[in-house]
Order: C-alpha cells, then structure tokens, then sequence
C-alpha cells in the first residue's frame, strides 16, 4: 500500500500542479498583471506548490528530515538533472537580466540557506527572514519588469490557460485540493517505504520525494525547450529554486522551527549550493547552457545518485 500511496500521490501532485499553474496564469491575465511577471514568478511559485505543501505536512507530522531533505533534493534535482536534460535537448539561453536577478537571488538563497545548515535549525525569526526576502525579490522583479520575451514565451507555452472567472477560480481551488491530498498520500507512502526498508527519511525526501515534487518543473522545462523557449526553462528553475528556500522552507520554519539531519547539513547542504555555484558559472559569459555543458550537469547528478546508492549501504 506504501507503493500505492506514493504513486498516486505523484500522479495526483503532477495534475493538481499543473491545474494550479494554469489557472493562476489565467488570475494573472485576467487582473493585468505583466507577462514578464507570471513567467518570473507566478510559474516559478506555482511549480513549486508541491514542495510547500510536502514540507508542510511533513513538518507537521514531525518529519523535519523528510521536509529539509525535499527542498536540497529538490534544488539539486532542478539544476543537476532537470536542466541538464533540458541543455541536451536544446541549448538553454537567458537574457542579461534573467542571468542576474533570478539567478542571482537563487545563488543567495542557496548561500543563505547553507549558512543557516551551519547553525543547525532554521528557527522561526530565520524563516521570516527568508519570506521577507522572498517579498524583496517579488517586488524587485515587479519594479524591474520590462515586458521582455521571457514573459511572452511563458504565456505563449501556457495556451491552454483559461480566460473565463468561472473556470479559473474552480480550477486554482481544484489545484489545490489536489495539492493537499496528494502530498498527503506522497509524504504517507514515503515514510512507510522509509520504515519498512530502514531507509532514513533524509534520503527519502533527497530522493524519491524530491524527484516527485520536481516534476511539474521537469515538464515545464522540457516542453519549453523543445518549443525553442529556453528562457522559460530557465526561468522557470531560477525562480523554482528561489521560491523552495525563500517561500517554502521560510513559512514551514514559521510553522515549524526544522532542525537539520547531521547528513543533510555535513553533505548535501553543500552539494546543493556546489551545483548552484556550477550552474551560475557555467552560464557566465555568454549566459546559457549547451549541451555539453547540460552533459556535464547530468554527469554530477548520476554521480550524486551514486553517492546516495553508498550511503544507503551504509545504513
């Protein structure tokens, strides 16, 4: 039944995150708000919504291992694996700005939330820190916005997104529902894996969870990059980083003060701030990915994988 629970719970977080994406694409059309803005910010929250709500529970239910280790995993997983697929299809490329704002804001989140592995918990005054800073980063986009081709090729990618009151309230509330239940079913069957297997739940939440959260950003990335649109790849993971540090672990912290796994905090804290540092160098210069690099970042997180494979023999 553990298997059952988690395989539904990844089918129904996948749909419920997409629902939840379009329609607030369409609350965005429909209030105004600036393309540039819903590809920056309201897709990059929005494929995050997974994550809150898997941490949250999990804070909740007295598992800050699994809530922490969802996060790092999750980082990890966006830039190492998610990006480095979307390169190998098709040369990811951002602007200047793009380069600067949202992928400097996820290098300091990254750095930020290393630091605070160092003193072990992120208390409750740290995670109001880190949601003001997420306030800061809303509002320096909004003031930096210029309506540049990011935000067009994010609405374009989004077609499908309703136009009409009566659907896109239902369908955000929908989305949500699907959140809640499915990150309930997710966080259910990866404990009990964890318990019947002897698995920590450090590593479930790096792996299994991790991975599952990430799917609404894998299938955003993908489709943008076969569509040519590598700016919303990008964009789309700068913000989805930000938003998993700054938004999620900040208001579950609020929630819940977490303390870190001595793994979590010894190792993959640092492997997560090594590919964010790798990501923002490798896009230096020319800011974009090719595919050799793309290769390169696949590479890291095999072998990050393969380290994973020789804890686990270690439990």
């Amino acid at each position: 039944m553990d298997w059952l629970f988690l395989a539904i719970g990844l089918v129904i977080l996948v749909a419920a995150g997409e629902a939840t994406v379009r329609g607030a694409v369409g609350l965005a059309r429909k209030m105004d708000i600036s393309p540039a803005v819903i590809g920056a910010i309201v897709i990059g929250f929005g494929t995050s919504a997974p994550e809150l709500v898997v941490s949250i529970q999990a804070a909740l239910l007295g598992q800050p291992d699994l809530a922490i280790g969802n996060i790092v995993g999750s980082n990890i997983s966006n830039l190492l694996l998610i990006l480095g697929a979307g390169a190998l299809i098709h040369r990811l490329g951002a602007d200047r700005q793009c380069y600067w704002r949202d992928g400097g804001m996820m290098l300091l989140s990254a750095m930020a939330l290393t630091c605070i592995a160092l003193w072990g918990v992120i208390e409750r005054w740290q995670g109001l820190l880190l949601v003001a800073a997420l306030l800061g980063y809303i509002a320096w986009s909004l003031r930096s916005d210029n309506g540049n081709a990011a935000g067009g090729d994010a609405v374009d990618a989004l077609e499908q997104a309703p136009d009409r009151w009566p659907v896109i309230l239902p369908m955000i509330l929908a989305g949500l529902a699907g959140l809640i239940g499915g990150a309930h079913l997710l966080v259910e069957g990866a404990v009990g894996i964890a318990r019947n297997f002897g698995v920590p739940e450090s590593i479930i939440g790096l792996t299994i969870v991790a991975v599952g959260t990430s799917l609404p950003e894998l299938a955003a990335t993908i489709t943008a990059a076969l569509r040519r649109q590598t700016d919303l790849a990008l964009g789309n993971i700068f913000g989805s980083c930000s938003f998993n540090v700054l938004s999620i672990l900040g208001i579950t912290a609020i929630i819940q003060p977490l303390p870190f796994a001595p793994d979590i905090a010894g190792i993959d804290i640092w492997v997560m701030l090594a590919a964010t540092l790798a990501v923002f160098g490798l896009m230096a210069g020319q800011h974009c990915l090719t595919r050799w690099k793309g290769g390169l970042l696949l590479l890291g997180y095999i072998g990050y994988m393969v380290h994973i494979a020789d804890r686990l023999g270690t439990v």
